[in-house]
């Protein structure tokens, strides 16, 4: 609801406007008077009521000069001047500072209503501006993170420095983290990401965040968020959380911590490349970052059948011989060649499923009895 906030002097006219009308039946609480100037922006800066009666002539300090403090401090709620004198001056000094309303003494119960209603008919009106206009930002400001971590903007124009500041993006450093729930009995992350940090992040100055494809990608942004990061992966690796709980189903992977807005993009598209990994992960990891991502250009590996034929002879061969040892080895140098190939995780399942079945069918033909 909607508070109006009384200044007077005089103690009877200050109840009198608390029972000249039905506040609530107008939409308003009485959330405070005063009886002095100072009173008066004392209360009005406390209580930011949406809406003032205000004397013109009041000790300490009058009328104008509250109105033009409060403005001064932030305060932009609404006046209704209240005065014993019909003084133009005094209306034209108190439009300056955005009053619309200026009622003469002894007031009018019509003319007062009349005002609370136009006053009242405002706020609505800006408020939904106003939402409208948070919305509008939300969503332009959505759009402008998707294209900067991903890439994909397509515009050649850099943000201007008056945008970043707008959009809380400067920063000295950033780092791109991804996440996602792994366990499919999990309803999903139970705790947010300034949780998990240990942060506060009012108007994201710590970090931004949004989904894609299900998984919750974060920018984090400035010294102390990657520190922070940091802090939780040492006590995320060494003291893994308890089977079963929240933070038991989440893997995160990160990209190296970039410099510049532009580079933002090769730190989310490293931390995806290794998230795509976590086929390779052993029990019980749920990190990896991007000094682990293999330098697939250099090393130019690719699968092969040719290859494919070599590690099923040589499997083929030391299972039928039982040389456990040789097994692990060659595993071993399996698991490294197609942690190291430029192929997707969907080509790779492909290939060690061919390879099983190239394995089992040498086998069968070994032992034709087998089952």
């Amino acid at each position: 609801m909607k508070t109006v906030f009384i200044a007077d002097d005089e103690h009877n006219i200050r109840e009198g406007l608390k029972f000249i009308m039905d506040w609530e039946e107008a939409g308003f609480q009485i959330c405070g008077e005063a009886a002095n100037g100072e009173e008066a922006l004392n209360g009005i800066l406390t209580k930011n009521p949406s809406l003032c009666l205000l004397d013109i002539k009041m000790p300490k300090m009058n009328g104008i000069d509250v109105i033009m403090h409060a403005r001064e401090h932030g305060y932009k709620g609404k006046f209704i001047i209240l005065s014993g004198y019909s003084d133009f001056t005094y209306a034209q000094s108190a439009m300056r500072y955005g009053v619309e309303h200026y009622l003469t003494k002894p007031i009018d119960e019509d003319e007062l209503s009349a005002a609370v209603e136009k006053i009242k008919d405002k706020i609505e009106k800006e408020e939904a501006t106003s939402q409208k206009s948070i919305h509008f930002r939300k969503k332009a400001k959505d759009v402008i993170l998707h294209e900067l971590i991903t890439g994909t903007g397509k515009s050649d124009t850099p943000l201007s420095e008056e945008e970043i500041q707008e959009l809380h993006l400067a920063a000295d450093i950033y780092q791109v983290v991804v996440y996602e729930n792994f366990l499919r009995k999990a309803s999903g992350p139970t705790y947010s990401f300034a949780d998990l940090l240990k942060v506060a992040n009012k108007e994201n100055h710590t970090f931004e965040h949004l989904e894609k494809n299900q998984r919750e990608i974060i920018l984090l942004k400035g010294n102390y968020a990657l520190s922070r990061f940091q802090d939780f992966l040492s006590h995320y690796e060494k003291e893994p959380p308890q089977a079963g709980s929240p933070l038991d189903s989440l893997f995160l992977a990160y990209g190296k911590p970039v410099t510049s807005l532009e580079q933002i993009s090769i730190s989310y598209e490293e931390a995806i490349a290794l998230i795509e990994r976590r086929f390779f992960c052993v029990q019980g990891q749920h990190t990896l970052g991007f000094d682990e991502l293999p330098d697939v250009e250099a090393k130019e590996q690719s699968l092969s059948d040719d290859i494919m034929q070599n590690f099923s002879s040589e499997l083929s061969d030391y299972l039928q011989s039982f040389n456990r040892k040789k097994v692990a080895e060659t595993l071993h140098e399996l698991e490294e060649y197609l942690y190291n190939v430029k192929n997707n995780i969907t080509e790779v399942k492909l290939f060690l499923t061919d390879l099983y079945l190239q394995i089992k069918e040498k086998m069968n033909h070994t032992y034709s009895t087998a089952n």
